[in-house]
């Protein structure tokens, strides 16, 4: 690959920045010409980083985009570069940064400074999975975090102020962790190479003492899953998404979310391997207690929105378990899961917000199985069905392959992981049954049932005034299904890219220490 095309990776970082300076400076602009700045700028983004990031070789480890002196007396540089792990991150997020500008179609309230916020976090995001430099992954992690709080304190409902301040609350919480861990590793990376340095790569080859990395695993790998949802600190996540507009749902759950996941792969995994296993089976006890716990809290909400929210605790569970197996198969599929869960979590969302929610005005489970969703919106209905299944795990779409390789691996490390995790599988088929059912299909199970006939179920009921789908939702719909279905039938496009990088960060444990 030519220089020029690997400098043009940066450039998803650069087009977001500079498609939000535009809508900051240009006062005089519609809401019609914000929502096409948006989309045109996430779109053009999106393709410069699927395909530069595809066109790389992800057997080569780490390809440098750039790098430049940035705080030479600390060690810090400006430097970008990327494998196969973050090929699969920027692929995720030029999909649901595009389709969250889709769904954001309808926004009608200050426009321009929505689409201001919403492209400085897409910029942040690419700038962490880009990042080779740990202080500058940590720049861009914070760029990410600080939008949050204005989209969904200005443009979000049901307690929008309560929910924004408690996520940026444990988001900073969590940054504060993983901030004095970073602060402790080039402290000792300087005494031991004997000058600074916050390159992740040098980093990797420091020789961490083991007292060291008792410490400071947990304290890194912690502060990051605070945003990664890891149970117990996962509480902001319901509320967050339930407030959120759903767009930035969708962009919550797809892809911030596993900003946190990433850093603490490529910071506490990456870097401690002594402290991982040292800790690996406290951390995979979290993560099934997470799995379990966020389906049986799913199976029992009457809000639908709700379900969606405590259902991504459940899953992320199977990211960290993934995470911790320090096993090749087991941490590719925790990658792999990354990117299928963004994409069902996003879909997930913008049905139950956009396509339901904006016009019933409702999200109560009890109100809307008197709705008829299936024949007043069908295409909602057959696009919930469809993601649910997915979400359950059915082979042929992309959760299957994820959550199967992740239970691989952690058969491996420790079985009766995998035992309890097979117990929140079920449990998510059981919510998401239940849920299904009574959204969109209750009238027909009671008409089959002998009950009486649903309100507005009839032909010409009451749900013939509810809007149709609109080309834009449908458009975001359809591109996340397709991207389900894409990796689901043929994994290797992604695990292909995914494993080599996992390979060379698991190079840092002992031989033997990474199956």
């Amino acid at each position: 690959m030519g220089r020029a095309t690997l400098s043009a990776l940066a450039w998803p970082i650069y087009l977001s920045f500079l498609g939000a300076f535009v809508l900051v400076v240009g006062t005089r602009l519609t809401a019609v010409q914000s929502r096409w700045i948006g989309l045109l700028t996430t779109l053009l983004a999106g393709l410069v980083a699927a395909g530069g990031a595809l066109g790389i070789d992800a057997r080569a480890g780490f390809t440098e985009v750039t790098r430049a002196a940035w705080i030479p007396s600390l060690g810090i540089e400006y430097h970008l570069a990327v494998d196969g792990i973050s090929v699969c991150l920027l692929l995720l997020t030029a999909i649901a940064s595009v389709v969250g500008v889709l769904f954001s179609w309808n926004i009608a309230h200050r426009v321009r400074g929505y689409f201001a916020f919403y492209l400085t976090l897409v910029a942040g995001v690419y700038g962490v999975f880009l990042s080779r430099d740990l202080f500058l992954l940590f720049v861009f992690y914070e760029i990410a975090i600080i939008p949050k709080y204005f989209l969904i304190a200005i443009w979000g409902s049901t307690r929008k102020e309560y929910g924004a301040m408690k996520l940026v609350l444990y988001s900073f919480v969590g940054s504060a962790l993983a901030l004095i861990g970073m602060i402790a590793i080039q402290v000792v990376a300087a005494r031991e190479l004997g000058a600074p340095t916050m390159d992740l790569g040098a980093l990797a080859r420091v020789p961490w003492s083991d007292s060291f990395q008792s410490w400071a695993f947990p304290l890194v790998f912690v502060g990051f899953g605070f945003l990664a949802g890891m149970w117990p600190f996962h509480s902001w996540a319901p509320t967050g998404h339930v407030a959120a507009p759903t767009p930035v749902s969708m962009l919550l759950a797809g892809v911030i979310m596993k900003l946190g996941a990433y850093g603490a792969l490529r910071v506490g995994v990456g870097l401690f391997p002594h402290g991982v296993q040292a800790w690996q089976g406290a951390v995979a006890a979290l993560a099934v207690t997470g799995i379990v716990y966020g389906a049986l809290v799913a199976l029992v909400q009457k809000d639908f929105k709700f379900v969606i929210g405590f259902s991504s605790v459940s899953h992320m569970g199977f990211v960290i378990l993934g995470l911790v197996t320090i096993d090749r198969i087991g941490v590719g599929g925790a990658v792999l899961q990354m990117f299928s869960h963004g994409i069902l979590a996003g879909l997930l969302f913008g049905v139950v917000g956009r396509m339901v929610y904006d016009r019933t005005h409702t999200r109560e489970l009890d109100a809307l199985e008197k709705m008829a969703l299936n024949r007043a919106l069908p295409f909602a209905a057959v696009t919930f069905v469809l993601a649910s299944v997915a979400s359950m795990g059915m082979p042929g779409f992309s959760g299957f392959v994820a959550e199967l390789a992740v239970l691989i691996g952690a058969w491996r490390a420790f079985p009766g992981a995998v035992l309890v995790a097979g117990v929140g599988i079920v449990l998510g088929v059981a919510y998401l049954l239940r849920t299904l059912r009574r959204a969109f299909f209750a009238d027909l199970a009671d008409s089959h049932g002998g009950g009486a006939e649903v309100p507005g179920a009839a032909a010409g009921g009451g749900h013939a005034a509810l809007p149709p789908i609109t080309l834009p939702e449908k458009a975001g719909a359809i591109i996340l299904l397709v991207a389900t279905l894409v990796i689901g039938l043929y994994p290797r496009l992604l695990l292909d890219r995914i494993l080599p990088g996992v390979d060379d960060l698991l190079s840092v444990f002992p031989a033997g220490g990474g199956l």
